[in-house]
């Protein structure tokens, strides 16, 4: 492994995993020539920003059953 690939893998074990998630997710698609159009992007940056406002206690997460619930009414 090349000295600049092991600090990447230093650097990337550093984060959460769900941030580790979203880098291999692109890193995968990017095999595949997959890239984020605009709508995927824009979906992207809300994600990260609601997240944040609720890791800083600004937004208040809901729970599973409760956002499931919710689906089955919409899908029905």
């Amino acid at each position: 492994m090349t000295s600049l690939l092991e600090r990447i893998q230093i650097e990337t074990n550093k984060l959460s995993s769900q941030e580790r998630a979203f880098l291999a997710d692109r890193l995968l698609s990017s095999l595949d020539g997959e890239e984020f159009s605009a709508i995927d992007s824009a979906w992207i940056i809300e994600a990260e920003s609601r997240y944040k406002e609720y890791k800083e206690g600004k937004r208040p997460g809901i729970n599973a059953k409760e956002v499931f619930n919710v689906a089955n009414q919409i899908v029905k």
